[in-house]
Parts: C-alpha cells; structure tokens; sequence
C-alpha cells in the first residue's frame, strides 16, 4: 500500500482538487494530510474527505516527518498539495518500485503557467534530475524500509527536500517517472524577477553546502522574497500595488 503525505498550511483553495484526484485512483493508498496549523478550511476539507488528519507545528520538514510516522503503507510519497497528480501516477510508482533495485524516485515535473521561465524551469528540472537533483514538488517517493534507514526526513526549516534526497541517491538506484510527469504550481514565483530567483537559489544552495543554519537559510529566504520588488515582464500593464 502506498501512504500519501501531504504537508499543508493554508491550502483550502488547492486541497480538494489534489484529494478528489487521490481517491480516484484505483490503486490501493491511504492519504495523510499533516496540518501545520491552517487558520482557513484545510482541516475540513480534509475530514470531510475522509482522510486521515494529523496536527503539527508549522514547518514541511516536520510536518512531513509526522506524517511518516503515522503512515502504514510499506511505500511512502510525499506531495504538496498544490500539485495536480497525474491520472495512474500511483499505478507508475508501483510499477516502477516492481524492479526491487530501485529504491525510490519522483516524477517528471512540469510548471503550469504559460511564462517564459515556467517553460524554462520544467526544462532545467529536467536537466538537474539527471544530475540526480529533485525537490519535493516533484512528488518524491520511497520504500517505507529504505525511508527508516535513512532517518527519514528531518525536521528542518528549509532545504529538507534536498537533503533527504541527497540522502536518497547515494543509499541505490531511484527513477524518474517520465510519462505521465506530475503538474506543480508557479505561483512562488509570481512577481518575482528571474534573474532574482536564480540568484536566491545558487546562494541557498551555497550556503547550505557551506553547513550554514537552516534557520538562517529560511530567514534569508523570507527576506529575500520580501525585498524583491514586483516583477513586471517586457509589455506587461502596470499594476498599482496597494
């Protein structure tokens, strides 16, 4: 059975729509939604969906971690829940989990929207997965028994995803799931200039290399988004901000 984590805060607009998608799949799962204290109507959408709630304190690290540790299922995939899950995507994770060298893996990713840059980075996903690099928006699975041994993923204020996955490739052989590829959100990068969002990431990247404080990266990373100025592409309307 495949456990289906999904780390939320303040996702009532995106839930049901991920959820709805889940239950439909013929393959047999259980869906763990772990609440980072949502103030809006996550957690009843969520019960009233008939899945499995859990309540933690904000932060996708743990919130993931808790959710592991109420899974049952001797697979475990971790979503967010603003992703839209490929019809049969559970069905892929299964067939591609029958070869019993293959430890884990994630999805081909695809960012919705229709700008220049969301059709730049679902090229450049691709490329640095086959550099064995993927982030948890790309729906990231594993073995329940390789996902203990590694320690599981960490309670961390940023940059979890990566270091699990890290984590991940150098414990065996994991796969990418091309076809169907799994659709996630641009919306962390709206108003938001390229230029600025590259840079941010190569010096998270860097610094989290370097061993510097997770804290300290997601304190840099919020203040980082909070002093970039709108983002206006070439011939866009201006827009007054209130």
């Amino acid at each position: 059975m495949i456990s289906v984590i999904i780390p939320t805060l303040n996702e009532g607009a995106n839930l049901p729509r991920l959820l709805a998608t889940l239950s439909a799949e013929p393959t047999a799962s259980e869906i763990i939604v772990a609440d980072g204290g949502s103030v809006d109507d996550t957690g009843a959408i969520a019960l009233g969906a008939g899945v499995k709630v859990i309540t933690t304190a904000p932060g996708r690290g743990g919130q993931i971690r808790a959710g592991a540790e109420a899974a049952g299922g001797d697979i475990l995939l971790f979503l967010h829940a603003d992703s839209v899950f490929p019809t049969g995507g559970l069905a892929g994770i299964e067939e591609a989990l029958s070869d019993q060298r293959i430890i884990g893996g994630n999805f081909r990713l695809h960012f919705d929207g229709a700008s220049g840059f969301a059709r730049w980075l679902t090229g450049f996903y691709a490329f640095i997965r086959r550099l064995g690099l993927y982030y948890g928006d790309s729906g990231v699975f594993v073995r329940r028994g390789v996902y203990d041994a590694l320690g599981g993923v960490r309670p961390i204020a940023l940059m979890e995803d990566f270091d699990f996955n890290r984590r991940l490739e150098r414990a065996g052989p994991t796969c990418c799931i091309a076809s169907p590829p799994l659709v996630t959100s641009s919306r962390r990068f709206e108003g938001r200039h390229p230029l600025a969002i590259i840079w941010g990431w190569l010096r998270i990247h860097a610094l989290f290399y370097l061993h510097a404080s997770p804290r300290r990266l997601a304190r840099l990373y919020d203040s980082e988004r909070a002093q970039e100025r709108p983002y206006r592409p070439a011939g866009a309307p201006f827009k007054a901000q209130s």
